[in-house]
């Protein structure tokens, strides 16, 4: 099981060794080819402004929506942002491939960040807050596995994970497990046409090649 993390800002390493211990094999990647070559996507925190720029500087905006119309994704904190339909606080462009909307910053400043136990559906987990944001609305197909101050803070839609918070930065691994399992099942879940395609042109290859 291949996991790309979108290595152009935030802490990116973190999630690498975060999704090593679930058991996964992450690689950073920074183009579109190394992008479409994975089974799931994780995208950081770190500031999506910024972040966004530097999408459009390399193209990766509508890459990374056609990956996330076939394909898993998780974002944390920024990378929720870019996910949600909707930005506050201030507006900004999204990827649109959740149906929630999220205020920027609304946990307050870097110095009103703070660490919780939080009960979930899978059990207790351990969540940082780093100037993270909010989720003010859902849509009635999002799941909440988890909320905090009566705010959703872990939630799914589909194929889709999004945490406003940093599991990277704790051992907990629940909300990685959560994302693999995902991922696993939409990879299960690809047509047998599709597969045996697949299948048929790596053997026309390994014929032509005389492997």
């Amino acid at each position: 099981m291949r996991i790309g993390v979108l290595a152009l800002q935030g802490d990116f390493a973190a999630h690498c060794s975060a999704l090593k211990r679930a058991g996964a094999r992450p690689v950073e990647v920074r183009t579109a080819a190394e992008i479409d070559d994975c089974d799931g996507l994780v995208l950081p925190g770190g500031e999506s402004t910024t972040m966004l720029r530097i999408m459009d500087n390399y193209n990766l905006f509508p890459v990374l929506h056609s990956f996330g119309r076939k394909k898993p994704i998780y974002g944390t904190c920024a990378g929720a942002i870019l996910l949600a339909n909707t930005v506050t606080s201030p507006t900004q462009r999204s990827l649109k491939l959740v149906d929630i909307t999220v205020e920027r910053n609304a946990y307050g400043r870097q110095v009103d960040s703070r660490i919780e136990r939080l009960p979930t559906e899978l059990g207790e987990v351990e969540a940082v807050f780093i100037r993270a944001p909010i989720i003010r609305g859902i849509g009635k197909d999002v799941r909440v596995l988890a909320t905090y101050q009566g705010d959703p803070v872990w939630i799914e839609e589909g194929r889709h994970v999004v945490t406003t918070f940093h599991p990277e930065l704790t051992t907990d691994a629940s909300v990685y497990r959560r994302f693999l399992a995902k991922v696993n099942g939409n990879i299960l879940s690809v047509p047998d046409r599709v597969v045996r395609a697949s299948a048929n042109r790596v053997e026309t290859h390994l014929e032509a090649s005389g492997s």
